[in-house]
């Protein structure tokens, strides 16, 4: 989730289990807590772009580190705070609620978790929801703000927490629910369209759960479509993408390559644009593939000039949205 979401939710977390103890401070630490293990983000200041993605949501995502951030927290605060009457097992639940939630929801993106860190290097993916999902962030970012700005007593604030923490809980339940709806669909979809595939993942266009990116294959390359839980016919239109191997022949001894090939989850091209080897990794969709099936993909990695890829992820996600192309996509998202 972004960090934003993060904050939102900390901080309703730190109001329902320590406002009225805390008031405000309550706030902060669960927003403090929630967001901790996104700082693994001072690692891009060093580290290579390739590694960097690795490390990201890595070791601080990670159960383990769950377990040594709690009692960490929960001492730092039992010291700040004292004199109080908050006992140390009500420190260790909160702080554990707050860090544990954070790594629970990071799951449901397409990015992936190592939950299991350092000792398997396994990413959990979900694939259920987008990572800036407004209909998940709106809700605890209102519920946030209005129980910051609210002079009202603490039991007042009852049902804004709630909000902020039922709504989102509710709304991973029916991204799970559309998740499933749309993998049975797609699974028909191969039998029907003879898509042959050895691995497929799904996961949900730009800031929308009801529009999803759909992707199947196998080493020698990939089948790519879209499709909607408001689609009226079961097939789905795909375009295919060669894997095209033989380009990493005289480079797959690389670190940086090596590294592109674990965290793509073999969801992975390589093109040749004019002089340049372009590695792409299908996991994050296409520049505006719902309008151009043939969009270029939006995670795309420069292999022979890795000083270009600082901004690697997210390259070129909105690149030539409009007003226009906003409208074709939620003409798209509802079946048109």
């Amino acid at each position: 989730m972004d960090s934003l979401t993060h904050i939102a939710i900390g901080a309703c977390i730190g109001e329902a289990m320590l406002g009225k103890k805390l008031g405000k401070k309550a706030m902060l630490w669960g927003a403090l807590a929630n967001s901790l293990p996104d700082i693994d983000f001072v690692a891009g200041f060093w580290m290579p772009t390739a590694e960097e993605l690795l490390a990201h949501r890595g070791f601080t995502h990670s159960l383990l580190f769950g377990l040594i951030a709690t009692p960490a927290l929960a001492l730092a605060a039992d010291r700040l705070h004292r004199p109080h009457n908050i006992r140390m097992a009500q420190w260790l639940l909160f702080f554990g609620v707050a860090v544990g939630l954070h790594l629970f929801m990071d799951a449901f993106n397409n990015y992936g978790i190592g939950w299991f860190e350092p000792f398997n290097h396994e990413r959990i993916s979900f694939n259920a929801v987008y990572v800036a999902d407004p209909f998940f962030s709106f809700i605890p970012a209102l519920a946030c703000g209005a129980i910051w700005w609210s002079k009202k007593p603490a039991a007042k604030r009852k049902m804004w927490w709630m909000m902020g923490l039922l709504m989102p809980a509710l709304y991973l339940v029916y991204c799970s629910f559309n998740k499933w709806t749309i993998d049975s669909t797609v699974k028909k979809a191969f039998v029907q369209q003879h898509i042959p595939h050895q691995r497929y993942f799904t996961t949900p266009a730009p800031l929308n759960n009801w529009l999803w990116f759909v992707v199947a294959g196998n080493d020698s390359g990939y089948h790519v479509g879209f499709r909607s839980l408001f689609d009226k016919t079961d097939s789905i239109h795909f375009e295919y993408f060669p894997r095209n191997q033989h380009l990493l022949d005289t480079i797959a001894d690389h670190t940086d390559v090596q590294q592109l090939i674990r965290f793509s989850q073999e969801f992975y091209t390589v093109e040749q644009w004019n002089d340049s080897l372009v590695f792409n990794d299908l996991r994050f969709g296409q520049m505006l593939g719902w309008q151009n099936p043939r969009g270029r993909f939006v995670f795309h990695y420069f292999l022979q000039h890795p000083d270009d890829n600082k901004v690697i992820v997210q390259r070129g996600r909105f690149k030539g949205w409009n007003w226009q192309v906003a409208k074709g996509l939620v003409k798209r998202t509802m079946g048109e």
